[in-house]
């Protein structure tokens, strides 16, 4: 979706007031991470300085992601305050914002590298391995420490 900033550029407004919700297309998102994303709340404002186009505002919503040590689908909501220049993302020239490309650049930071909700670790476990915590393996004697700090030595 496009937004037109000609009456902004001319001076015929001083701002334009966003207070919508937008569904981002799934072709957005589908090679992500993510795999599903609820309508996205935009509340801000875009205003015209005489040179650069700004957004002043919150992006808020939820995406559904896998949990990286269950697999489960987990909810991931995300609240993402944005004041700044959004210069990149209108077309040189035709005085809009395609609003859809400024909402996915700003969603896509908010993805966590991993993510997980788990918190009871003793339930992942098989023949011969088990799933511990950081804190577990550094209290845990672990043989191969030793020899780190034994070749470290020499």
């Amino acid at each position: 979706m496009m937004i037109d900033l000609s009456l902004l550029h001319s001076q015929n407004l001083s701002e334009i007031v966003l207070k919508e919700e937008y569904q981002i297309p799934k072709s957005y998102y589908e090679q992500s991470d993510i795999l599903s994303l609820s309508k996205v709340s935009v509340d801000g404002i875009i205003e015209f300085d005489g040179v650069d186009d700004f957004f002043r505002g919150v992006i808020s919503g939820k995406m559904i992601l896998q949990d990286s040590i269950s697999l489960e689908e987990v909810d991931y909501p995300f609240q993402i305050e944005y004041d700044d220049k959004i210069e990149e993302n209108c077309k040189n020239g035709e005085n809009t914002l395609d609003i859809f490309q400024f909402l996915w650049e700003n969603i896509v930071l908010e993805v966590p590298l991993r993510f997980t909700r788990v918190r009871d670790l003793s339930k992942f476990h098989g023949d011969g391995w088990k799933l511990i915590s950081e804190e577990d393996f550094k209290k845990s004697n672990n043989p191969f420490l030793d020899l780190l700090n034994n070749y470290d030595k020499e």
